[in-house]
């Protein structure tokens, strides 16, 4: 929470982060769009995340969700398939195996981590994209970012970016921030998913680890120029 609620910040953003049940109704009255994240879990939460999920789209609001972890338990899995099911979501962000396994119960990932690459989600998203009626953006060394009818591929990124935690955390908090100011759900998770890949190279050009690379990185979010992603945005839609 606190890496992406600085990222959030460096950005320009205004992240606020609320998990009792009791204030959901106010504090998604005050959002632009609603985040959720399962990375910690339990069941107060998830019934704070539906309540959640039930204010933001009485609100219109988009919604983005990061099944972290789906396929590594039976209630991550179930959790993530019944916050699908509750209201219609905007995106669903996750690695590979992540989105592999909310489309089969018998595949597994490996905690938090993809041991899949992105293309082999492919089939998977698009399928969970036509299935709901939401984008899905699969993270990885080239993401993906799949609507019903388009695929956009953003090979900006860099191999210490997956040697960080709270990495792919914060790219789904990004497609939240820019969900709120982009009406195109497709393009706002591309667009985001591109910032963060053109900020994990500024950041590795310049770091000499994982622990200097996430002080670079939120330094990177922070001083982020047109002309940086001009320079170095490396996209292609199909």
């Amino acid at each position: 929470m606190n890496t992406t609620a600085n990222a959030l910040l460096a950005l320009g953003a205004s992240p606020v982060m609320a998990h009792a049940r009791e204030e959901m109704a106010e504090m998604v009255a005050l959002a632009g769009a609603l985040v959720i994240n399962i990375g910690t879990l339990s069941q107060i939460w998830i019934d704070a995340m539906i309540e959640a999920e039930r204010c933001a789209h009485a609100k219109r609001l988009p919604i983005v969700l990061d099944p972290v972890g789906a396929g590594a338990t039976q209630f991550r899995t179930e959790s993530a398939h019944h916050l699908l099911a509750e209201v219609p979501v905007t995106v669903v962000r996750a690695n590979a195996s992540e989105i592999r396994a909310l489309c089969a119960t018998d595949r597994r990932t490996r905690g938090v981590d993809s041991i899949h690459g992105s293309e082999q989600a492919l089939d998977s998203a698009r399928f969970l994209a036509a299935r709901y009626g939401c984008v899905v953006a699969v993270s990885g060394p080239t993401d993906l970012v799949v609507s019903t009818d388009a695929v956009i591929r953003i090979h900006n990124g860099h191999p210490m970016m997956p040697r960080v935690t709270g990495l792919g955390c914060t790219a789904t908090a990004l497609i939240g921030a820019f969900a709120a100011v982009n009406s195109s759900p497709l393009r706002a998770a591309a667009h985001a998913m591109a910032v963060m890949g053109i900020a994990g190279e500024m950041a590795a050009s310049r770091c000499s680890g994982p622990g200097t690379f996430q002080v670079s990185f939120l330094d990177a979010l922070y001083l982020l120029r047109d002309s940086d992603i001009r320079d170095r945005l490396n996209m292609d839609e199909a």
